[in-house]
């Protein structure tokens, strides 16, 4: 399969002009772009833009990175719209009317800003990205690995790849992995953070997926396939492992455009045993790979951020940003294979939900898509590579808390967001995925915080380059990449550098020279937004019904509002009457990490009755577990929530409990082998 994988990637998925050999005459241009990503294909075009003369060398064989190679719903609704102009609007804009001219209407209008999904079609993408190259007058060199960098100085002079030489004034590193600015000797990381380093809160370990309980060990005691871990590592700490990579597949269940999915070499069965056990132990069996509808009765096929097991193999894509272009090509065919057999599996195997498996054998590859690559996407996205460390590393304390900046080049507001990192099975039989940033919005609103990347942030310390600047590999943290990381911004970022690099070159001066005032006009004049934006005022709150006001009520009186939940809890306000606001309930995960605490103070000790509010009904937990500590006194129960309260009450008596006066009480109620939805309403505790 390998050599198969390395025979298409030598075919190519745009025309481009014939190259010159290694050994050949040296070219030259004014900027020399590595790197033909959504940032770098902007890059090469707005320097072009610019009246400077721009080679686009590109190291495999297709250009667009993943915007052309399958991802055809770029998340610009999660972003302020009105900020996210210049190319990236000029490209969708494009995209419209190429479908428009065709009698096609989308399901959306670029001109109008709100959050509606802009989507397209793979091959629409990359024709309106080669036209646009062309017109700029762009000259694209696929096939073009870097070899190495030649310098003088702090001053890169030319770039040796296994196509030829290419001298330049100013260079633009647009690869997702920093393969440039590692080449030339500047400094840069990979990996997690710790949260002592920047300060930030969600840098080190995160677990906002709820525990799976299932064993992820075999007989013998070793971790199943899947499992990247049996010790997460210290909560606080970081470390060098990536979020997940995937493919993006373009997908339809048209029998006249379907081709079936290939069938994997080797299948063996043995490696999805930790998802069988995940389908044995799940209460509500979902499809495991997210698809988004596209024109042309599409689908693109996606990782599921929020699902347990899903298209991105967990582990896989540590090492890739360091590895060769021939390991790569190694990494790049175990994604292609591991996705593959993911597929044999959903549609095959008994422990997959009958329903679930006739879902996924509808899917197939579109027969009009990648045709050199047999429908399959030649681009793994790669979400997260190597971060220069440069003159300013923005963090997340930028994104939430300092937002605005003297020289800004972008105006971002995708939210905070990171796919799993690693899974872990715990001795004491639990499976949980570890690295998850569920998106960080603005309070009521679908986009996340908007605010300034610097344009110090591209730019190396000049002592290590001084003209070359990063616009995806860019200086941050890991936190701030998982905001940073999508298309519209790069395609932002790489604009930017494309304009500073033509001016940087016609003046012949350091990059990191340029008067940020000049720089901000020919922003502007491109089409960029700069200011920060003034979001219009939300509606107020709806005014929140309290049923039964719980200070109405004689007791301890401990609702659900009082209590500090952990795990998966969903709010509702369906049964009523119900004290307060409203009441919560576990969703029937029964996997032991819902929890709710109370914490309180009795002023008088003795033994008090505890009462449990909640809606009774039959398909309500049988046995939820309560426990309260006082002092040296715990008492445990086990509550059936089938049995209905007393008639005309509002609370079920479910014990007695002793009470120290002065001393810290808490209740505990959990989810812990539960066998129907858990109610937590309020409690109610009457000294007798």
């Amino acid at each position: 399969m390998l050599t198969r994988i390395v025979t298409l990637l030598l075919i190519s998925l745009l025309s481009v002009p014939a190259v010159q050999a290694a050994g050949q005459a040296a070219q030259s241009a004014d900027v020399i772009v590595y790197g033909s990503t959504p940032g770098g294909f902007c890059a090469a075009i707005a320097a072009a833009r610019e009246g400077a003369s721009v080679i686009l060398l590109e190291p495999t064989d297709h250009v667009g990175g993943v915007n052309t190679g399958g991802l055809s719903f770029s998340d610009s609704n999660q972003t302020v719209r009105s900020t996210v102009m210049g190319l990236f609007d000029e490209w969708h804009r494009r995209i419209e009317a190429d479908y428009r001219q065709r009698g096609v209407k989308l399901p959306y209008d670029v001109s109008v800003k709100d959050a509606s999904k802009w989507t397209y079609e793979p091959h629409v993408a990359a024709k309106i990205t080669k036209e646009m190259l062309d017109e700029a007058g762009v000259k694209v060199l696929t096939g073009s690995v870097l070899n190495s960098v030649e310098k003088d100085g702090a001053t890169i002079t030319a770039l040796k790849t296994k196509r030829g030489h290419f001298g330049g004034k100013t260079f633009i590193d647009a690869t997702y992995e920093g393969d440039l600015m590692a080449a030339a000797g500047v400094s840069w990381t990979i990996g997690r953070e710790g949260r002592e380093k920047y300060g930030e809160s969600l840098a080190g370990r995160q677990f906002p997926k709820g525990r799976m309980q299932i064993d992820g060990f075999d007989d013998e005691g070793n971790p199943l396939p899947l499992i990247t871990a049996t010790e997460a590592g210290p909560v606080e700490a970081g470390d060098d492992r990536v979020m997940v990579y995937s493919f993006r597949l373009c997908l339809t269940k048209d029998p006249a455009n379907r081709v079936p999915f290939p069938a994997p070499e080797n299948y063996d069965p043995a490696r999805f045993e930790v998802v069988r056990r995940y389908f044995a132990w799940e209460e509500r069996p979902h499809l495991l790979w997210d698809l988004y509808p596209l024109p042309g009765n599409k689908f693109d096929a996606n990782n599921g951020i929020g699902k347990q097991f899903s298209m991105g193999l967990v582990g896989g894509c540590n090492g890739w940003s360091e590895a060769s272009a021939e390991e790569r090509q190694q990494m790049w065919g175990e994604h292609k294979q591991y996705t593959l057999e993911m597929y044999h599996f959903l549609t095959t195997d008994p422990a997959v939900p009958e329903h679930l498996r006739n879902a996924m054998a509808e899917l197939g590859l579109c027969k009009d898509e990648f045709p050199e690559y047999d429908h399959w996407s030649p681009q793994l996205y790669v979400r997260e590579g190597r971060r220069m460390q440069g003159m300013y590393v923005l963090t997340e304390n930028d994104i939430l808390r300092n937002p605005e900046k003297d020289d800004p080049i972008v105006v971002s507001s995708f939210p905070i967001d990171s796919h799993d990192v690693q899974r872990v099975a715990t001795k004491d039989g639990y499976v949980v995925n570890e690295g998850t940033i569920f998106p960080v919005r603005m309070p009521r609103r679908r986009n996340g915080y908007p605010y300034h990347i610097p344009y110090r942030s591209i730019l190396p310390r000049q002592n290590e380059c001084d003209n070359l600047l990063v616009p995806v590999a860019l200086s941050c943290t890991h936190v701030a990449i998982s905001s940073v990381r999508v298309e519209p911004t790069w395609m932002i970022l790489g604009q930017s550098a494309g304009i500073a690099a033509a001016m940087a070159a016609k003046l012949d001066s350091a990059v990191q020279s340029l008067e940020y005032p000049k720089l901000r006009s020919r922003l502007v004049a491109q089409g960029q937004v700069l200011e920060l934006p003034e979001l219009p005022e939300l509606p107020p709150e709806p005014e929140v019904v309290v049923s039964i006001d719980p200070k109405s009520l004689p007791g301890i009186i401990l609702d659900d509002a009082d209590a500090t939940l952990k795990g998966s809890w969903a709010r509702s306000t369906n049964f009523k009457p119900h004290i307060g606001s409203g009441y919560v309930h576990d969703d029937q995960r029964a996997d032991g990490q819902s929890v709710a605490l109370f914490k309180f103070t009795a002023e008088e000790a003795g033994e008090y009755e505890l009462r449990m509010a909640y809606s009774a009904h039959p398909t309500r937990a049988t046995a939820v577990p309560v426990s309260v500590t006082s002092g040296s006194n715990t008492t445990e129960f086990n509550v059936d929530q089938t049995q209905a309260l007393p008639d005309g009450k509002h609370f079920r008596p479910i014990g007695t409990v002793t009470l120290e006066a002065g001393s810290e009480t808490t209740l505990t109620l959990s989810n812990t082998q539960t066998d129907g939805f858990v109610i937590l309403d309020a409690f109610q505790l009457i000294r007798k």
